[in-house]
């Protein structure tokens, strides 16, 4: 049986590198060719498969609706040959991932999957990072972190998780004394805990429930949103969290007040340097996660 014609297989890796980097010059460097002479290792390849992948204007280079394709193709292959190449390999070692993670995040979503992402990259180990300003540390103590924010800083490759709605979470009998309406009245004799991270959440959630003027007696601050749950269950006061994190902690104690549909400023993103992802512990991670949904 006769042998496929293999493609270029520098020219795959220059092509790969653009599209994970989005910057050819970025993916120039990385592989230590002028541009000009990546352009050409892309052009080898457009012409082995007979497509146009990417539009040149400049210094620009877009994929094409092919391209697009191409790579969608293509990329779950090559992840494939890798894993192949790891497993018959007594010579690789271990790939390790410094990873910023928030606790919250980590004991509700990431650590119930984990066992799937060691199961498919069973060399890929991570060392979790649950210190404050994970955003400030990626490039530096850390290669990529999970973080809550409105929106991480420009210059970092960033992937939304989700999209949040804030409740006003307290324990079932803190309820009953409450009520069904936002009596302001009520609310003004309680206690309210809010996340030293995320003010925002109860700026939002008192606009939307028409109640700017509200002062509670007062207003405890935590840096751990899984405290506040506990807290909130002990009947310590109302607690203004993300609706995702009552749904997945499953504790009968706690219930959230009735009002209307707040939007959480606030999002879970995935975020590390651009040229992170180059990284194999990164990319495997990053890849991994996007798939998974979490």
């Amino acid at each position: 049986m006769p042998s496929r014609r293999l493609p270029p297989l520098r020219a795959l890796e220059a092509f790969m590198r653009t599209v994970r980097l989005g910057s050819a010059r970025a993916a120039a460097e990385e592989i230590g060719l002028s541009p000009s002479a990546l352009s050409r290792r892309i052009t080898n390849l457009e012409e082995f498969v007979g497509k146009k992948l990417f539009t040149r204007a400049r210094q620009s280079m877009q994929l094409t609706d092919e391209g697009q394709a191409f790579f969608e193709a293509v990329n779950p292959h090559m992840e494939a040959l890798a894993r192949a190449v790891e497993s018959q390999s007594d010579n690789i070692a271990l790939l390790r991932l410094r990873l910023g993670v928030l606790p919250m995040f980590g004991s509700q979503r990431l650590f119930p999957r984990l066992g799937e992402l060691r199961k498919r990259h069973p060399l890929l180990h991570i060392d979790i990072d649950t210190a404050p300003h994970l955003e400030d540390r990626v490039g530096d103590t850390l290669d990529a972190a999970i973080i809550l924010s409105p929106g991480p800083a420009s210059g970092l490759h960033a992937v939304r998780l989700d999209h949040n709605l804030v409740h006003a979470i307290c324990s079932r009998s803190a309820a009953g004394v409450i009520g069904e309406q936002m009596n302001e009245e009520v609310l003004a004799k309680q206690t309210f805990l809010i996340h030293n991270e995320l003010p925002e959440s109860f700026v939002a959630w008192k606009k939307a429930n028409d109640l700017e003027d509200l002062e509670p007696a007062a207003i405890d601050h935590y840096d751990s949103g899984a405290l506040m749950l506990e807290a909130a269950a002990q009947g310590l006061g109302i607690a203004i969290m993300h609706d995702d994190h009552l749904r997945r902690a499953g504790d009968s104690r706690l219930t959230n007040l009735p009002g209307p549909e707040v939007h959480s400023p606030y999002s879970y993103w995935f975020v590390c340097k651009p040229t992170a992802l180059e990284s194999r512990p990164v990319r495997l991670f990053h890849d991994w996660l996007v798939r998974a949904g979490l």
